[in-house]
């Protein structure tokens, strides 16, 4: 078990924009949206993230993605705390940083995404800069799972299993 990997953190970003407001909307005017994410609109701002993060229509950026994330998570945006989070337990346009990636997904997993959910079940499972402790990682892969993410219903089924 690893953290989530780019290819799942790429299409949970699109997924998350894509649900948030028409994608062609705001690709159709890349100006506007900086305007507006210049201007504290945390969805423009999550927008910019994943445009970075990807590299869709600008250069592959991950620190200004990360950057983008940043401000939006600041504002409560859960999927970019995941999203940032994530990069951090990476070291993804960021030093990697395992007390910064928690604090992170620990806020987006608070507001119930499932994803952060398992990726900190996945972090105190494998012991990822903490204490292993499998008793919060079946915690975390539970909620993950009542959440609908089914590698926390797998998971947390292999700890019950052990």
């Amino acid at each position: 078990m690893t953290l989530p990997n780019t290819s799942l953190i790429r299409k949970i970003t699109l997924l998350l924009v894509a649900a948030m407001f028409s994608l062609s909307a705001m690709a159709a005017d890349f100006d506007q949206t900086q305007r507006e994410a210049n201007q504290g609109n945390a969805q423009a701002q999550a927008f910019l993230g994943s445009v970075y993060y990807q590299g869709e229509g600008v250069r592959q950026d991950y620190t200004k993605a990360a950057q983008w994330f940043e401000k939006a998570a600041n504002q409560g945006h859960a999927g970019s705390q995941f999203i940032l989070g994530s990069m951090y337990a990476r070291g993804e346009g960021v030093p990697q940083d395992y007390s910064k990636s928690m604090q992170w997904l620990e806020k987006s997993a608070n507001q119930g995404d499932a994803n952060a959910q398992y990726a900190l079940g996945v972090i105190y499972n494998n012991g990822l800069g903490v204490r292993q402790n499998t008793a919060t990682a079946k915690e975390y892969f539970g909620k993950a799972c009542d959440n609908g993410n089914q590698d926390g219903c797998d998971d947390y089924r292999m700890l019950n299993q052990r």
